[in-house]
């Protein structure tokens, strides 16, 4: 880490994507000049190259962590061969977390109801196996935590790229969930977002880029794919919105990821 940066997590980035195929190691490196000590990196179990570029990028950077699951988007694509292969990742702690899962009534890229049972068997492995959630909802956050009452989760978990109420905030919040903000959070017509971020607590908050997605300000418009070491903009305006410097938000947001991913 370079000397006098706040330690920071990014504790979303999909560096399995494309996007990423001729630099991810440059990326790494960019990333910890600028900082970042850790990454949290979900895999698609549905594509069979997700899993295994994640897993060798981790054998050469020690800071990147490994989650895994079937998204939203890909529940059509759920089979019990990615459910049992969730159960061995988990057995030989090869990943940290069951995620990215959850719904997605926005798009709609699968089913409805192929989303809610995809996310309902999901969240039933987690109980299994002990591991936290990273859950992704969209026009469904009340349905996505209804799921995980009806199936006995009482584990951990976070909400990443939060977008949504604060009232759904608070309901998972009293559930002893996290709640995590990406670039989203510096737009300029975001402002309903940043007051539930100024609510949150701090010993729940993360950061997190979901790269290559959500460039932040001030490098959206000028660059096309984000990555881990513009986290820091994101953890600047939220430190901002809480009234503490980046130091203090890195260290609280840093606490908060280990004490959630046991990493």
């Amino acid at each position: 880490m370079t000397s006098g940066r706040a330690a920071l997590v990014d504790s979303h980035a999909h560096l399995d994507m494309p996007d990423f195929d001729a630099d991810r190691d440059q990326v790494l490196e960019r990333a910890k000049d600028s900082g970042v000590t850790a990454v949290l990196c979900p895999a698609d179990l549905t594509e069979p190259r997700s899993l295994a570029a994640l897993l060798a990028l981790r054998d050469r950077h020690a800071e990147v962590s490994v989650a895994a699951g079937v998204h939203p988007h890909q529940a059509k694509l759920l089979r019990p061969e990615h459910l049992l292969k969730t159960r061995e990742l988990a057995a030989a702690r090869t990943i940290c977390a069951v995620g990215e899962i959850g719904l997605d009534f926005h798009y709609n890229l699968s089913p409805p109801d192929t989303q809610r049972e995809a996310f309902r068997s999901q969240v039933l492995l987690a109980r299994d196996v002990g591991l936290p959630v990273i859950v992704h909802t969209r026009n469904a956050g009340q349905e996505a935590v209804e799921i995980m009452e009806e199936a006995g989760f009482e584990g951990r978990g976070v909400l990443h790229c939060y977008t949504q109420d604060w009232g759904l905030a608070r309901r998972v919040l009293d559930k002893g969930f996290f709640i995590s903000f990406t670039g989203i959070l510096t737009f300029p017509k975001a402002g309903d977002i940043r007051e539930v971020a100024r609510k949150v607590p701090l010993d729940r908050l993360m950061v997190e880029t979901d790269s290559p997605f959500l460039v932040p300000v001030p490098w959206r418009g000028k660059q096309k794919r984000n990555e881990p070491s513009l986290v820091v903009d994101v953890a600047r305006v939220l430190a901002e919105l809480k009234g503490v410097s980046l130091e203090a938000l890195a260290e609280a947001t840093t606490a908060n990821f280990a004490r959630l991913f046991c990493v």
